[in-house]
């Protein structure tokens, strides 16, 4: 049976790299992997999906008024899907989730979603409730804050570095925008340095096994 998978992560968790390999490894097998991202992220180039370390492919864009059932039905009259796969997946509508669901449970396909779970404001992305509402498999991809514990928190900052409270919800960005926190130090709006205490908090976290 396909499911929908969500992989979810804070910034700079290299949810891409992640994507993009997943998607090489059925490509290698000779099967065929349709990718999707963003309209809204133009941070390369639109239709593009790509990683910090260099990794990059080109995807099929979708916007909110895109019916993604409809056009991975389309794509598959003209070959065999083996999976799908969507980048920036917190900027899908809740009808978009829906429709990635229906593309796992009747064109029995595997859906492979990754994106941010909450804002900068700690508030969830639609298209993120959505999918841990209605996702069969919820991972967490993990990534540290400064001080060694696991960063679960976005915090976005202005171009001196100083945390940002208010603005829209959307604002396409990178590292210079955005830094991954814990809790507690999102909460406290505390930036600072790892130090060498953090070392092997920071390998435990890493190499912590996730739960499917």
């Amino acid at each position: 049976m396909a499911k929908l998978y969500f992989n979810f992560s804070a910034m700079n968790a290299g949810k891409s790299t992640l994507l993009l390999q997943a998607s090489y490894n059925y490509q290698e097998r000779g099967m065929r992997s349709l990718l999707f991202t963003a309209a809204l992220d133009d941070r390369t180039k639109v239709g593009e999906i790509s990683s910090r370390i260099g990794l990059k492919s080109e995807a099929l864009i979708y916007d909110p008024k895109l019916d993604l059932y409809a056009c991975i039905e389309e794509q598959l009259k003209e070959q065999k899907i083996n999976a799908v796969f969507v980048d920036e997946a917190q900027f899908l509508t809740e009808e978009q989730v829906w429709q990635l669901a229906r593309v796992a449970d009747h064109l029995h396909i595997p859906v492979m979603t990754y994106g941010l779970r909450t804002d900068f404001q700690g508030k969830m992305f639609p298209g993120s409730a959505a999918l841990l509402a209605l996702a069969d498999i919820l991972r967490e991809v993990r990534t540290i804050c400064w001080c060694g514990s696991k960063a679960t928190m976005v915090a976005r900052v202005d171009e001196t570095g100083k945390i940002v409270e208010e603005g829209d919800q959307v604002v396409i960005g990178g590292e210079e925008s955005y830094i991954s926190l814990c809790r507690k130090h999102w909460s406290m709006r505390k930036l600072g340095e790892p130090n060498s205490e953090n070392k092997d908090a920071l390998a435990d976290i890493l190499c912590e096994p996730v739960d499917h």
